[in-house]
């Protein structure tokens, strides 16, 4: 078929050939990427597993970590500035 001028030419039908070579490529592509989504998700746990234990042994090493005795929030002293009217001002 011609591509006439601004047109848009149709696709050609694939032959059912085609058809079946796509589906068993998609079914391989599905199945490679299965495959690399389970290595990462085995390479994370590990890892995660490493560094979890890590942390514990680093933490059981360290002395433990006493509360410090809380101190007395006190209260704010007011400016005295601030709490006379500006000369000129009545109340």
């Amino acid at each position: 078929m011609n591509k006439t001028p601004g047109g848009v030419q149709s696709p050609e039908p694939m032959t059912k050939v085609e058809r079946e070579a796509g589906k068993a490529f998609r079914k391989v592509e599905a199945q490679h990427a299965m495959t690399d989504h389970d290595i990462a998700q085995k390479a994370f746990a590990k890892n995660h597993a490493r560094l979890k234990a890590e942390r514990l042994a680093r933490e059981a090493a360290a002395p433990p970590v006493t509360n410090a005795k809380a101190r007395r929030r006190t209260k704010a002293k007011k400016n005295p500035q601030l709490s006379k009217p500006a000369a000129g001002w009545s109340s």
